[in-house]
């Protein structure tokens, strides 16, 4: 599997990211990092904003909604088969993992480490659940954002996919940079890896 892991949005790395896509330019838009947010056209908004960017470097762009899926991870599998490219969106890091458990996303994206013709793209939180923890990021997002029901607790291990986790929006004019100045803080004194990525910035790992 490739990455293309941006701080915000589809960033500065616009000509590589056009050289990883794989021949299968099926793309599935995962936006559930938003399912916490109630303003329901702001994030119609951002769901269109993100398939026309996509679609601007040539990906078949489709909405992949994995409260569709929750408890039916079988179904999930089948469906994710016929992608080539994942894009994960920003929001809530907390939310957006625990999408993943219900829907056994999460699982499904382990198994398909090993596939070079997979793309794994996204940006903000949909980098950030990539890490072996979330530690650290409950001072940006709020982990007990339960959309879901109360009765999922909140889970604070990462994917664990990367070994170190990144840091979005550093020193950026983002609403969120200040308050990542105090993750940086975190991570360092828990002597955790991590990397900074300001807004623009990419992390491209080709395995």
């Amino acid at each position: 599997m490739k990455f293309y892991l941006s701080s915000y949005k589809i960033g500065n790395e616009i000509r590589k990211l056009k050289k990883m896509i794989p021949k299968n330019k099926k793309t599935a838009l995962i936006p559930n990092a938003l399912d916490c947010y109630n303003n329901i056209e702001r994030r119609k908004q951002s769901e269109q904003r993100n398939v026309k960017e996509l679609t601007k470097v040539g990906l078949d762009v489709e909405i992949l909604d994995l409260r569709n899926y929750f408890n039916r991870s079988e179904k999930l599998k089948k469906k994710i088969k016929e992608f080539g490219v994942i894009w994960v969106m920003g929001g809530n890091t907390f939310v957006l993992r625990q999408a993943m458990k219900l829907s056994g996303f999460d699982a499904i994206l382990k198994s398909m480490l090993k596939k070079d013709n997979i793309l794994y793209g996204g940006y903000s939180a949909g980098i950030c659940v990539l890490a072996p923890t979330m530690r650290g990021l409950e001072l940006v997002d709020h982990p007990e954002a339960k959309p879901y029901g109360k009765k999922y607790k909140t889970i604070w291990e990462g994917l664990g996919i990367l070994n170190y986790l990144i840091v979005p929006h550093y020193k950026s004019d983002h609403p969120e940079s200040k308050r990542m100045n105090k993750v940086v803080k975190y991570v360092i004194d828990n002597k955790m890896l991590f990397k900074t990525l300001r807004d623009g910035e990419v992390i491209i790992i080709e395995k």
